[in-house]
C-alpha cells in the first residue's frame, strides 16, 4: 500500500482512529476530528503526495541538518 521510497501506510481502526505506520512501525495515531480531516485530505495512499503528507504529519520530514549533510565529504559529488 505504500511507496517503497518513503514507506508510509495508513490503517483505519474500527473505533475511527487512524494509524500511520512507517516501515511497519507505528509513527502516529490520529483520533476524532483530526482523523476525519486527514482521511478527507488524503489522496490515493500510494501516491507521492500522500506519502509526503504522512511524512509531514509524523514529523519525519526534515530534521534541519540537510545543508550540513550535503557538505559532508561522503555526500559530495
Amino acid at each position: 500500500m505504500a511507496s517503497p521510497a518513503i514507506g508510509f501506510i495508513v490503517r483505519q481502526r474500527k473505533n475511527g482512529d487512524v494509524e500511520v505506520l512507517h516501515h511497519g512501525r507505528l509513527a502516529s495515531t490520529l483520533r476524532g476530528q483530526d482523523a476525519v480531516d486527514f482521511l478527507q485530505d488524503l489522496p490515493d495512499p500510494d501516491s507521492d503526495d500522500a506519502q509526503q503528507l504522512m511524512a509531514r504529519l509524523t514529523g519525519n520530514y526534515k530534521h534541519g541538518n540537510e545543508r550540513q549533510a550535503s557538505q559532508h565529504p561522503r555526500n559530495r559529488r
